[in-house]
């Protein structure tokens, strides 16, 4: 099956999030599935939330993909962005690198394997709603146990010769700033305005930003590498800073109620991104402490997550990468946050490898190139093939 023609397939098949419904592109690859004799069932934990895993769980493998989008426009769009349009070099549209890409080369390299008459010992899961957050995807599956702890490979894009190992942290909260009303030509004699409240707590953010934390040196030296090849790929000066450093976004602000009233409510989106070192849960006790006159509340709260380069599914990328490419490659981190951070957190052993023009995420005119989604395949088919010959080339755990 030629990854190309499903990826565009799978374009087509509408799965925006918000609203999240991924009935159809789920039914789409039941079917594919059902074809290679690949025995699975459908979960869906909420209408429309359909999520897809193999019926036989409890291989040493799995691989994992999500199926909803971010929504897109057409303005400014090269192809229409539902179009899965196929050129000479790239398919075009939205999910094609982020990550419909991704799954399409996961069906192409089991379809390889069944034709080659080989039975692919992998465990599967498709889901839904990564985009935000995973509540009724991966979230549910794993409270469930409906998957179990193994070597995964998520199929997220990422630079063709340098999986991924790691993901920032989160903490993305709601602050609402309560004042003291009064008449706005006594301020700030009379009053306490809950926009300048919140306009003081982002000073802090800054001051936030600037902090240092302390990793070990073998973690420095991922960093370093993943700066260096970042760097070459997005061409953004200072991203050294976004893997070191506390990043900000305060995304929303609302507040007050009429010019000439000193604002009694005050309303704060914050998404703050963070580095190997710091604490989640710590960082929200210093928020706390520090806005007083605010009421937080998080929506997501976890630690930076990370995988020993020395992991048996990391080494064992990498060997099918380098055979590929003719390269020795190298694992990366990266700031994004995946459904690889919640698989982390119980038990899986987790790299991040996929097709994709990384460039192009959530953006205007989208796309993965023919041959990424071919050596994608092409990999995932080694990887698969080295499990089942019990990886006896890579030497010791």
């Amino acid at each position: 099956m030629d990854p190309v023609r499903i990826c565009s397939d799978l374009i087509k098949i509408n799965s925006d999030n918000p609203p999240g419904v991924t009935t159809d592109v789920i039914e789409y690859i039941s079917t594919i599935l059902d074809s290679l004799g690949i025995a699975t069932d459908i979960i869906e934990h909420a209408p429309g939330k359909s999520n897809l895993i193999t019926r036989s769980q409890g291989h040493p493998l799995l691989f994992c993909g999500h199926v909803d989008v971010v929504p897109a426009l057409d303005d400014g769009w090269s192809h229409p962005p539902y179009s899965g349009t196929i050129d000479e070099s790239y398919v075009w549209g939205r999910g094609a690198t982020d990550m419909k890409g991704g799954c399409a080369s996961i069906l192409s390299a089991l379809a390889s394997l069944v034709d080659e008459g080989i039975d692919p010992q992998v465990s599967l899961a498709f889901v839904c709603d990564e985009e935000v957050g995973g509540p009724h995807g991966i979230h549910h599956l794993l409270q469930k146990e409906l998957i179990l702890p193994s070597d995964c490979i998520v199929a997220e894009p990422t630079p063709a010769t340098a999986p991924c190992i790691g993901q920032k942290g989160l903490c993305r909260f709601t602050m609402e700033f309560t004042g003291t009303p009064g008449h706005s030509s006594l301020y700030p004699c009379v009053g306490v305005s809950a926009v300048m409240e919140a306009l003081v707590f982002l000073e802090y953010i800054k001051e936030l930003h600037e902090r240092e934390y302390r990793v070990d040196p073998s973690m420095m030296d991922i960093i370093d590498h993943s700066e260096n090849v970042l760097t070459e790929v997005f061409g953004i000066p200072g991203l050294r800073n976004v893997l070191t450093k506390i990043m900000y976004n305060p995304g929303v602000i609302t507040g007050g109620e009429k010019a000439n009233i000193v604002a009694q409510k005050c309303l704060l989106e914050v998404d703050l991104r963070l580095p190997w070192g710091c604490d989640s849960h710590e960082l929200l006790k210093e928020i706390r402490s520090r806005a007083t006159r605010a009421e937080v509340t998080p929506s997501s709260l976890w630690n930076p997550s990370l995988t020993s380069p020395d992991a048996l599914i990391v080494r064992s990328v990498q060997k099918q990468i380098d055979h590929l490419y003719g390269i020795q490659s190298k694992p990366i981190v990266q700031w994004a946050a995946s459904d690889a951070r919640e698989l982390r957190k119980r038990g899986f052993q987790v790299v991040e490898y996929g097709p994709g023009d990384i460039r192009t995420l959530h953006a205007i005119d989208e796309r993965v190139s023919h041959e990424d989604l071919n050596n994608a395949a092409d990999i995932y088919k080694g990887v698969i093939l080295s499990y089942q010959d019990g990886n006896q080339n890579l030497g010791g755990q």
